[in-house]
């Protein structure tokens, strides 16, 4: 890597600078960012400023469409299933929760599952997943799927090769079952540099509110590097398959990703907007005997700001 400490931190202070522009929104006052921005060349901060505001406008209008995707979702009953897998601080939960952050939870949920219990080892490898998979008009998204035997579980000796090689002969069957059941299977590969991953690890330990994000296993993971390209190698090769293909995004740019991810994804399904008829607040009914009792003080939280 060709970054010295001061490009290392620079980059580190705009990763921040961009994870609580993603909180905040449009929210931040251009004044706030170029006191955020420090000592930084006014140009590059009228850029990025620029560059936020244009990320953001795309961003809203693709979660409008997202809103339209829904809509069809649940009126016609269509089933889909978005996987979304990758290398740790790859980038899959900005993009998920990019992607849920307007929709209703109740047609578009989530399914991250953490590590197995003592049960579910002895189960069939894909049985806690099934309970996971979306009626008609739903959406699920996994943050991480089936697809841990072919990643975390062969390079960290979690499985034996026996397991491992059952895994492949039963994930393209498993699948094209799903497919041929009316479930839409969607596959999201976030693809990013040794380099990228170095940095983004580095800011997580600087960033107090993401240390919780580097765990034990993603240092691991960090050292044995090669050996989990070895494995998305060998799994993207046996495991695309015409009714479930992989698709690679390409996630160095986080903002880019999310936003190529998003307009792919929109493209995989053939919705049209749902029309609504107009919604109409009911007058409140008053009642001549209605008293409202009063609330005891001390129940109330604290003005505190």
């Amino acid at each position: 890597m060709n970054l010295n400490d001061a490009d290392v931190m620079k980059r580190i202070h705009d990763d921040l600078i961009d994870s609580y522009d993603e909180e905040f929104e449009l929210e931040l006052e251009d004044s706030h960012l170029e006191r955020a921005a420090g000592d930084a060349n006014k140009s590059d901060v009228s850029q990025s400023k620029e560059s936020r505001r244009a990320y953001f406008r795309e961003l809203f209008r693709l979660q409008a469409e997202l809103v339209k995707l829904q809509d069809w979702v649940a009126e016609t009953g269509h089933k889909v299933v978005i996987i979304f897998e990758g290398r740790d601080a790859a980038g899959k939960g900005g993009v998920i929760k990019r992607i849920t952050q307007r929709l209703n939870p109740r047609i578009c949920r989530v399914a991250a599952l953490p590590a197995p219990n003592e049960r579910e080892r002895t189960q069939w490898y894909f049985q806690r997943y099934v309970s996971h998979l979306p009626a008609a008009g739903e959406m699920v998204l996994f943050d991480r799927s089936w697809y841990n035997r072919a990643g975390v579980e062969r390079v960290m000796g979690f499985c034996n090769d026996e397991q491992y090689e059952e895994f492949f002969r039963s994930v393209p069957e498993f699948e094209k079952m799903l497919v041929r059941s009316g479930i839409q299977v969607i596959k999201y590969w976030f693809s990013i540099s040794d380099e990228e991953q170095h940095l983004r690890f580095l800011g997580r330990i600087h960033d107090p509110l993401k240390q919780w994000k580097l765990s034990p296993m993603d240092l691991e993971s960090r050292r044995r590097w090669e050996l989990y390209t070895k494995a998305k190698e060998v799994m993207l090769e046996r495991t695309h398959i015409s009714e479930a293909p992989w698709w690679v995004i390409e996630a160095v740019d986080k903002k880019k990703a999310r936003l190529n991810c998003i307009h792919h994804l929109l493209s995989q399904m053939p919705y049209e907007e749902i029309k609504k008829p107009a919604i109409e607040l009911p007058q409140r009914e008053h009642h001549d005997d209605y008293v409202r009792n009063p609330v005891p003080q001390e129940m109330f939280v604290p003005d505190v700001y």
